[in-house]
């Protein structure tokens, strides 16, 4: 079986899952009690070693290292931003995220420099958890996985799906594809170094803050900054 057969298998398990996971109380995190652990063995490995080298590269690459690593993954993101555009029926979005990736690959040295935003063209920003919510395939158990972070599983299978079917895959060379994947992992990390100092300053429970806030955030996402009226699952 193919790794993109493989992806779609994972698809239908995650669509079973999302139908049937559902339990008294707070049907949208059934396996809090094994997430609270997975938050808790992430905190020191997030402390100690992810957010120092996500510092180290704010504080020492020189900004034009880093903006070229954040555009090369972005191009990357306005890809699958149009695809998804296309798969919901948003041809507008899906129309500037293609003319954004043909100008930033033909003219911004294979997306490295950001030729359209500097031009006026806006980023969709779809991904694939988005179209599965705007099909309606609902969101499934909330998950916490160790240096990923929150995630459910209709997303979780959505961002697999992005990273299998990446450009990045294609690489042949094995050490030049591990470092593009080590330095875009890295710049993502960076740029969640403000939302980490506003986890550490919450009042509230830091687990409970982070799932509440990242449930909140993809539904305004999957509604396209509309969503339904919210239900008191608490």
């Amino acid at each position: 079986m193919t790794t993109r057969a493989h992806t779609v298998v994972a698809l239908g398990i995650a669509v079973l899952l999302s139908a049937c996971a559902s339990t008294p109380g707070r049907p949208y995190d059934p396996f809090e009690a094994s997430n609270r652990v997975m938050y808790a063995i992430n905190d020191p490995l997030d402390r100690y070693f992810a957010k120092p080298i996500a510092q180290a590269w704010v504080d020492y690459m020189p900004d034009v290292v880093q903006m070229a690593v954040r555009n090369y993954v972005n191009n990357i993101d306005d890809l699958f931003s149009g695809v998804n555009g296309l798969l919901q029926g948003k041809l507008d979005k899906a129309g500037n995220d293609f003319g954004r990736v043909l100008i930033n690959s033909g003219f911004g040295l294979a997306g490295l420099i950001d030729i359209a935003s500097d031009a006026g063209i806006p980023r969709g920003n779809e991904d694939f958890g988005q179209t599965f919510g705007y099909w309606g395939i609902p969101q499934g158990p909330y998950l916490f996985i160790p240096l990923w972070g929150p995630t459910t599983v209709r997303d979780g299978t959505g961002s697999i799906m992005r990273l299998v079917w990446s450009p990045t895959t294609e690489i042949p060379d094995v050490a030049v594809r591990n470092v593009i994947y080590g330095l875009g992992a890295i710049d993502l990390r960076a740029g969640a170094l403000e939302a980490t100092s506003l986890i550490e300053q919450a009042s509230l429970d830091p687990y409970t803050f982070v799932r509440r806030s990242y449930l909140q955030r993809r539904e305004y996402q999957v509604y396209d900054g509309k969503p339904p009226p919210e239900k008191d699952e608490d």
